[in-house]
C-alpha cells in the first residue's frame, strides 16, 4: 500500500509539473527571440530543419520564422528562461541566440545631380535596367501611382521566383511588371515586442496588413530608387516638372518590414533577406537602423547578417548611415560588406522669408502651401521665455492660448515632429509658426509641408529672433514664402543630420562610403496620410518631399541597379568601389564640399569617399574586390572566434591557419590609418591594396598623392602596368606620422588622397589619419 501511495503521489507532482512550470513561466515576460543554428546539425532522422526546430527546441506555435537562406535558424515568441535552456540544452546546435530589437526608418531632379542626364551615359539605352530587380525593404507601396507604372516594360524576368502576397486591400493585380513581387513580415511586429496591443496586434485603423503602404516612406524610397516618369509631379506646386528614379526601368521587389508607429523588427527584417535573396534580387536597399547612432557587434546585428548572406551570393546591399549627426562617430549600419550612404544637398531649395518688425530679413525654408499672409504683420513670441522646456518645443498642451492667439510663435527645434508643433500652434489660436534650430542642428534646414503659415531658420536666425523679442514690447513679424529656386550655390553640402565617423565599432573601414541626395526629395507618396503624416491631415498628395538618409540609400541602390545592368559580372563590391573612387569632393562652384552644420568645409568623416557621381562610375578604370574570403579574414583580425564568425557567415572560420592581418588590410577603397596618442616620433604604418582593371587591356597607372600637413604618404610600386594578361595587381601603401610636426583638426583627422591616373581615369581613394588612446 505504501508503495502504491508513493507512486500516486509522484504521478500527481508528475500530472501538475507543467501547470507549475506553466505558472512560472507567465511570470516572466514574452519576447522574441533570435536563434543561430548551425544548419549541418541538423540529426538525419528530420526531414526537414523546420521539423528539427519544431520537434527538439520549441513547439511549433511559438516560432515565428524561419530562416534558411542567408542565416540559418529560426525566431520564437519565449520567456528568457525558455530561450536560455534552448541554448543551454543544445551547445552543439545554437550558435548563437539573440534579443529581437526594434529599429527606426531613417526618415524629381535629383538623378541629374549625380550626373545623370536624359539621353546619355547609363539612360541612353532605352532598356537599361530592366533586367535589375531592386528589393525594398520599408513600410510598404502604393502601387497604382504612375511612378509604378508598367507601361512598355519587357516581360518580368524569367529567374524571378517572388511572390504578390495578397492581403488587406491589396490583390495579385496589385503587382505588373514593375512592381513584381511584395510580401510583408508581422510575426515579429505580431508577437507583441513592444506592441500596445500585446501578442497579434495590428492596429487596423492605421495600418493595412499586407504590402499596401500606410505610411508613405516606404513609396517614397521605392520610387527614388526606380520610379518610372511622371510629367507633371509635385507636392503642392513645389518642386514640379518630371519625377523619375534613378533607374526607371528596374524592377521592383516589395518587402513590408516596418509598420506605422511601430517600427521595424530584426526577425521580419532577416525574414525579409531571406526571402529576397531566395527570390532573385539584385540589390536591396534598406532605410533602416538604429535609432540613437549606436552600432551594435556584427554578429548581434541581424541587418549585418542579413547583408553578409546577400553580398556573399552577388547581391549589392546599400542603406542609409543615419540621422544622428552632426555629432561624430554617429553613422550606423557599418559593416564593411554594407554600403552605408549618407546625405548631401541638391541644387534646389523651398526658400521662405521671415520679416521682422525691426527691418531684418531671415532666410528660412518651407513647404507650405496654404493660404499665405500676404504681408501683414503679426505679434510675435517665443514661449520659451516663461522657463518652461515643453513650451519652448511647443509640445502638446505646453502653450497658453492667451498668449498665442493671433499670433506667430518661435517654436525650438527637437523632442516631437517638427509639423507637429505646428499642430500645437494652430490649436491654441496661433497663426504661424518659426521653427528654430538648435545648437546640434546648426544651420541645416529641411522643408515641411506644414499645415499653418510657417518655416525654419537655422540656429544662428533663430537666436537674433528671440533677442528681437526680448528687447521689444511690441515685437511683429511674417513669413514669405518663395516657392521652388533651382540653381541653388552651393551644392552638394552635408546634411547636419547625416551620420559621421568614424565607425565606433572597426575604425579601421572609413564610413560613411559615400553621400547621396537626401535633403528635399521629390518622390511618390500614400493616399492613406496627408504630407505631414499627421493624422489629421485629410490632403492627398501624390508627390511629397522627405529629408534623410532613408532618401539618400536609394539613390545608390538606382545607382547600383544601373551599374549592375551595365557590368553583369561586377561584384557588389566592384560596384561599391566604382561609385567610391569616382565619388566628387567639389561642389558646383568647384570649392571642396561644405558642412552644413559648421560652414567650413567638410572631411571623409562627413561624406566618405564623397559625393555621388554615376557617369564617371560607369567606366572607373580600377576596382578594389573583396571576396567572402577576405571578409572572413577581417572578422578574424578584429578578434571573432570561429564560433562568432560563424554567426555570421555560416561558413567555418579557422582563424589560426589565416595569415594575420590588420583590419586596414582589407581591401577597401578607401584607407584608414589610426596611430596611438601616446607614440613619440616618427612611426609608419603600411597597408596593402589590390586593384583588378576593368578598362582598357594595356593601360599604365600612376600614383598621385595628396599628403596632409605632417604625414608623408608613399606607394610601391609606383607604377601599375596591365597587359592582356596582367589583369590585377598589387601595392603597398605606407603612411608616416611625425607626431612633432602633427596636429589634428576640429574633427579628429588629417586628411590626405591617393589618385590611380592613367590619362583618362582618376581612381581616388581617400586616407584618414586619427589617432586613439591606448588602453
Amino acid at each position: 500500500m505504501a508503495s502504491l501511495f508513493h507512486f500516486k503521489h509522484i504521478l500527481s507532482v508528475l500530472l501538475l509539473l507543467p501547470l507549475i512550470i506553466s505558472s512560472i513561466s507567465t511570470d516572466e515576460k514574452v519576447k522574441t527571440f533570435i536563434f543561430r543554428i548551425y544548419e549541418e546539425s541538423k540529426p538525419a532522422i528530420f526531414p526537414s530543419h523546420t521539423n528539427w526546430y519544431a520537434s527538439s527546441f520549441t513547439s511549433s506555435s511559438k516560432i515565428l520564422h524561419i530562416y534558411d537562406t542567408v542565416f540559418h535558424g529560426f525566431s520564437a515568441s519565449l520567456t528568457k528562461s525558455e530561450a536560455d535552456s534552448i541554448s543551454r540544452n543544445n551547445p552543439s546546435s545554437v550558435l548563437a541566440v539573440f534579443e529581437d530589437q526594434r529599429r527606426e526608418l531613417h526618415t524629381t531632379r535629383s538623378p541629374q545631380f549625380i550626373g545623370l542626364r536624359n539621353q546619355h551615359g547609363l539612360w541612353a539605352e532605352s532598356d537599361y535596367g530592366s533586367d535589375i530587380i531592386i528589393g525594398v525593404f520599408d513600410t510598404g507601396i502604393w502601387p497604382e501611382r504612375r511612378s509604378f507604372s508598367d507601361l512598355n516594360l519587357s516581360p518580368v524576368p524569367s529567374r524571378w521566383k517572388g511572390v504578390c502576397q495578397s492581403g488587406v486591400q491589396f490583390t495579385s493585380n496589385s503587382c505588373n511588371r514593375k512592381i513584381i513581387g511584395a510580401r510583408f513580415f508581422a510575426n515579429g511586429h505580431e508577437a507583441g515586442f513592444g506592441g500596445a496591443g500585446g501578442p497579434g496586434y495590428v492596429n487596423t485603423s492605421v495600418e493595412f496588413r499586407s504590402p499596401r503602404d500606410a505610411d508613405g516612406h516606404g513609396t517614397h524610397t521605392a520610387s527614388t530608387a526606380a520610379g518610372r516618369y511622371a510629367f507633371k509631379a509635385s507636392m503642392s506646386g513645389y518642386a514640379s516638372g518630371i519625377a523619375k528614379g534613378v533607374a526607371p526601368k528596374a524592377r521592383i521587389a516589395v518587402y513590408k518590414v516596418c509598420w506605422k508607429n511601430s517600427g521595424c523588427y530584426d526577425s521580419d527584417i532577416l525574414a525579409a533577406f531571406d526571402s529576397a535573396v531566395n527570390d532573385g534580387v539584385d540589390v536591396i536597399s534598406i532605410s533602416i537602423g538604429g535609432g540613437d547612432g549606436v552600432s551594435s557587434p556584427y554578429y548581434l546585428d541581424p541587418i549585418a547578417i542579413g547583408s553578409y548572406g546577400a553580398v556573399s551570393k552577388g547581391v549589392f546591399v546599400s542603406s542609409s548611415a543615419g540621422n544622428d549627426g552632426p555629432t561624430g562617430m554617429s553613422v550606423t549600419n557599418v559593416a564593411p560588406w554594407i554600403t552605408s550612404v549618407g546625405a548631401g544637398t541638391i541644387d534646389r531649395n523651398f526658400p521662405a522669408d521671415v520679416l521682422l518688425g525691426n527691418g531684418k530679413k531671415l532666410n528660412g525654408v518651407s513647404l507650405y502651401a496654404g493660404k499665405p499672409l500676404d504681408g501683414k504683420m503679426y505679434p510675435l513670441v517665443y514661449p520659451g521665455k516663461s522657463g518652461l522646456l515643453s513650451a519652448s518645443l511647443c509640445m502638446e498642451n505646453s502653450l497658453d492660448p492667451a498668449l498665442i492667439e493671433g499670433k506667430i510663435v518661435v517654436c525650438d527645434r527637437g523632442s516631437n515632429a517638427r509639423v507637429a508643433k505646428g499642430l500645437v500652434v494652430r490649436k491654441a489660436g496661433g497663426i504661424g509658426m518659426i521653427l528654430a534650430n538648435g545648437v546640434s542642428n546648426g544651420e541645416g534646414l529641411v522643408g515641411d509641408a506644414h499645415i499653418i503659415p510657417a518655416c525654419a531658420v537655422g540656429f544662428d536666425e533663430g537666436d537674433l529672433v528671440k533677442a528681437y523679442i526680448a528687447s521689444s514690447k511690441l515685437a511683429t513679424a511674417t513669413i514669405v514664402f518663395r516657392g521652388t529656386v533651382i540653381g541653388i550655390k552651393p551644392a552638394p553640402i552635408v546634411a547636419s543630420f547625416s551620420g559621421r565617423g568614424p565607425s565606433g565599432l572597426t575604425p579601421e573601414i572609413l564610413k560613411p562610403d559615400l553621400i547621396a541626395p537626401g535633403v528635399n526629395i521629390l518622390a511618390a507618396w500614400t493616399d492613406a496620410v496627408g504630407p505631414t503624416g499627421l493624422e489629421s491631415d485629410t490632403r492627398k498628395s501624390e508627390f511629397n518631399i522627405l529629408s534623410g538618409t532613408s532618401m539618400a540609400a536609394p539613390h545608390v541602390s538606382g545607382a547600383a541597379a544601373l551599374l549592375k545592368s551595365a557590368h553583369p559580372n561586377w561584384t557588389p563590391s566592384m560596384i561599391r568601389s566604382a561609385m567610391m573612387t569616382s565619388a566628387r569632393n567639389n561642389d558646383n562652384r568647384f570649392q571642396p564640399v561644405t558642412d552644413e552644420s559648421t560652414g567650413k568645409s567638410s572631411t571623409p568623416f562627413d561624406f566618405g569617399s564623397g559625393h555621388l557621381n554615376l557617369d564617371l562610375a560607369m567606366d572607373p578604370g580600377l576596382v578594389y574586390d573583396i571576396t567572402n574570403a577576405d571578409y572572413v579574414n577581417f572578422l578574424c583580425s578584429i578578434g571573432y572566434d570561429p564560433k562568432t564568425i560563424q554567426v555570421i557567415t555560416k561558413a567555418v572560420a579557422n582563424c589560426a591557419t589565416t595569415r594575420k592581418s590588420q583590419p586596414g588590410n582589407l581591401n577597401y577603397p578607401s584607407i584608414s590609418a589610426i596611430f596611438s596618442s601616446s607614440g613619440e616620433g616618427v612611426t609608419t604604418k603600411s597597408f596593402i591594396r589590390t586593384v583588378t582593371n576593368v578598362g582598357a587591356v594595356n593601360s599604365v597607372y600612376r600614383p598621385k598623392i595628396e599628403s596632409p600637413r605632417g604625414v608623408k604618404i608613399s606607394v610601391k610600386p609606383t607604377k601599375l602596368v596591365f597587359t592582356e594578361t596582367v589583369k590585377k595587381l598589387s601595392f603597398a601603401v605606407f603612411v608616416t606620422m611625425d607626431s612633432h610636426n602633427m596636429v589634428m583638426d576640429d574633427s579628429g583627422g588629417l586628411y590626405g588622397y591617393l589618385s590611380w591616373v592613367d590619362g583618362k581615369h582618376v581612381v581616388r581613394s581617400p586616407i584618414v589619419v586619427s589617432q586613439i588612446n591606448p588602453l
